[in-house]
């Protein structure tokens, strides 16, 4: 699966720097998921929904980290739960238990290999579904590089998504133009938000998760707390960016 090369993108990556449209991308990111409106009677249920093809095998494991690192900081709120969805290789799609534990989860995910197949999304739509008519999700959050699905049918499930309250936050690995178009249709559709990050900007992707984690866990005013907090914080990220 072809990836766009940014080559502009990639040098200003390499030297610590952001391109000036990814940080607007990004910054309009963090701004739609505080404006979002908290779900505080769902009980801090995410689902987290992963592209484990072959083409995102050279990130997977610092992919890993960072995601224990998202668990992890929204533990520290509380009540956070989490249903890993991946799909991989020749019409594999899975999804796990709830996970209350960052460790356990990142346990899950520490076994898991990249292999060689097709985008599933409309799997992993239809996963969320299912899960959103027995109980209350808070958002589902994806994460992938491409798309090769007809989009008019994720397009369909993500409305039904967005009729049950679910929104959905979608972050892509790399530029490609017609994953992007997909991944912001859907992300209007359930009234949740796009971002791209480019593969080497590991601490960028970090702090964007974490971000929804906390939505997911606390709502509006815990992300709130988030940001105001130093060095890491989401909000220190965001006034970086606008800097740039």
């Amino acid at each position: 699966m072809a990836k766009t090369d940014d080559k502009r993108t990639s040098a200003l990556t390499q030297k610590g720097e952001t391109a000036p449209s990814e940080s607007s991308d990004i910054a309009a990111f963090l701004d739609k998921v505080q404006n979002t409106p908290p779900q505080t009677d769902r009980g801090g249920r995410l689902i987290f929904a992963l592209d484990a093809t072959m083409s995102r095998q050279p990130t997977w494991d610092t992919a890993c980290q960072l995601q224990a690192e998202m668990f992890q900081e929204a533990a520290s709120i509380g009540g956070l739960k989490i249903k890993l969805v991946y799909f991989r290789g020749f019409g594999e799609c899975k999804a796990s238990r709830w996970f209350e534990t960052g460790r356990d989860l990142a346990g899950v995910m520490g076994r898991i290999t990249c292999q060689g197949g097709h985008t599933q999304i409309r799997k992993v739509l239809a996963a969320a579904l299912s899960a959103a008519e027995k109980e209350k999700i808070a958002a589902v959050v994806y994460v992938g590089d491409c798309m090769e699905e007809d989009v008019d049918t994720l397009c369909d499930k993500a409305g039904q998504l967005g009729l049950l309250g679910v929104p959905m936050f979608l972050f892509q690995e790399g530029r490609d133009a017609v994953a992007e178009r997909a991944f912001r249709e859907i992300a209007r559709l359930t009234n949740g938000a796009y971002c791209p990050f480019d593969a080497g900007a590991a601490r960028q992707l970090a702090e964007l998760l974490k971000a929804v984690a906390v939505y997911a866990s606390g709502g509006r005013k815990a992300l709130a707390a988030f940001e105001r907090k130093g060095g890491q914080g989401a909000r220190l990220l965001l006034e970086q960016l606008r800097d740039c």
